[in-house]
Order: C-alpha cells, then sequence, then structure tokens
C-alpha cells in the first residue's frame, strides 16, 4: 500500500484541508478516508431514523416528530375509515405492463372489485398500479397508500382515494388495519418485509387471523419448501405457523376466500 505523503504547506498546487482530510489529492498517493459531510435528510423517515447521525442535518425535536408521526396516522385514519376493510394486495414495484406478474395483478384486482371489494394497494407503479388499474376497470374502489420514497413516482394513475405516508410503520399499520385479507403477489425487498410483518402480526395475535394468500406458485414454491425444510425442522416455527401462508393459484379460489374473510369480519363486501 502506497503511503499517505503531505504536500509541502508552501506548495501552491497542493490539496486544501477541509474538515480534516485532503482532496483533491495525487492518484498517485492513497488518500485519507473522507467522511461524509452533513447532508440534509432525504426522506421524513430517514430524518426519524437517522437523527443521532452526524452525516443527516435537521432541526427538529423529538417532540415535533412525535406530533408529525401523531399527525400523519390522524389523516390517514379519517381517510380510510369511510372504506371500511378491503383486500390488500402487495406486489413488485418493477412488474412492468405487458409481463406475466402486470397482467396477473391487473386480472386480480378486476376480479376482487368485480365481487364488491375495495382494493388497497401502495398506490405505486408494477403491480400495485396493476391492480389499482383491475378494481378501476370493475369500477370498485381502488386505494393507493402512497410512500415518500427518495427514487420512486407518485401515485399511479388509477387510484381513487389517495393516502400520502411519509413514515413506512405507519403505512404498514393501514395495510393491515383495514384488510380483511391480502394477497401477496411475486416482488421483492420491499414484498417481503410486507408479507412477514404481516404474517408476524398474525402470528402473535396482534390482529384477528386473516388469510394472507399468495398467488403464483411457481414463485413462491421456493420460500414455502425453505419454510418448511428450515424454520419448521429447526423448531423456529410452529406446525400451526405453516397454515398462516397458502399458495393460491386459482383465481376462483382467491374470491372465494377473501369473500368468506369479509364475511367473518362482520363487514360484507360493497354491492
Amino acid at each position: 500500500m502506497t503511503d499517505f505523503i503531505e504536500p509541502a504547506e508552501d506548495d501552491p498546487s497542493a490539496p486544501q484541508d477541509i474538515h480534516g482530510v485532503w482532496t483533491d489529492l495525487d492518484p498517485r498517493v492513497m488518500p485519507m478516508p473522507i467522511e461524509e459531510l452533513p447532508r440534509e435528510a432525504q426522506t421524513t423517515d430517514e430524518e426519524l431514523i437517522a437523527a443521532d447521525e452526524r452525516a443527516v442535518v435537521s432541526e427538529a425535536t423529538d417532540d415535533q416528530r412525535v406530533d408529525r408521526i401523531a399527525a400523519e396516522i390522524r389523516r390517514a385514519f379519517a381517510a380510510l375509515e369511510p372504506i371500511g376493510h378491503g383486500v390488500t394486495v402487495f406486489g413488485s414495484a418493477r412488474s412492468r405492463e405487458g409481463t406475466a406478474e402486470y397482467t396477473l395483478a391487473r386480472r386480480l384486482g378486476y376480479e376482487l372489485g368485480d365481487a364488491g371489494h375495495t382494493i388497497i394497494t401502495g398506490g405505486g407503479p408494477g403491480a400495485m398500479e396493476a391492480a389499482n388499474r383491475g378494481a378501476m376497470d370493475a369500477q370498485a374502489t381502488s386505494v393507493g397508500l402512497r410512500i415518500e420514497l427518495p427514487f420512486e413516482q407518485g401515485t399511479n394513475p388509477y387510484v381513487d382515494l389517495d393516502v400520502p405516508f411519509k413514515y413506512f410503520f405507519a403505512r404498514k399499520v393501514c395495510f393491515v388495519r383495514y384488510a380483511c385479507a391480502f394477497v401477496v403477489l411475486p416482488g421483492g425487498y420491499g414484498t417481503l418485509d410486507e408479507l412477514f410483518e404481516t404474517v408476524c402480526l398474525i402470528q402473535t395475535d396482534k390482529v384477528k387471523q386473516r388469510p394472507v394468500l399468495l398467488m403464483d406458485s411457481g414463485f413462491w414454491g421456493g420460500i414455502i419448501d425453505w419454510t418448511k425444510s428450515t424454520l419448521l425442522e429447526r423448531g423456529m416455527i410452529d406446525e400451526d405457523d405453516l397454515g398462516l401462508l397458502r399458495v393460491v393459484d386459482d383465481m376462483d379460489e382467491v374470491v372465494r376466500i377473501c369473500g368468506d374473510a369479509s364475511a367473518a369480519l362482520g363487514v360484507g363486501v360493497h354491492e
């Protein structure tokens, strides 16, 4: 490794010392690590979670943060109270129109909407857009719980009720609070996060047991096999916990299960 060579102080071409580190170093020498300079948080979630990190500049107090969280939840509850319970659909933002995943999500939104269910999604693109679009095709209520992200667009154009969120956890509360059932389509880390947090809430009796349906056995089969062969075999879950996840490919069965779940909550479906 090449040693760092500190330039002479009287050298006019020498790099300048900023915050104790050298910048614009001669490429022939190894620079000292440069600390990330303070910057504004990119999202409200980051401002909350990274409030004590030197890299984030914030003038908010914890009391102000708590007030903001309460205000967001209060607004969301007021907006969603009229819908009662719908079916929450999780799925990837990367499922583009023309793909099998997008087509499945749109048909799902239509079939559930045609059966009288409100469709609740994250309000973004991909599978979320497709499910909202299907609901709109069926003239059913289409809800989008949109999250503030630094790299993602606004609400998709197929949402009747747009409920914006700055805090992920507040949004997740509403995904669960207003759902009689959950249908999970193929997705990545975000979808897996939503899936397993929902299952954990049901497993721990934080919410009344509601069906969690995984559509596309070709996609979900591996994780179900791993759940059985690893989580169950090593005693990380019980036999009964396996029943919290159900892989269902038949659309009619999905609609029937969601209808039964709605009736079990005593909310019925919209005429």
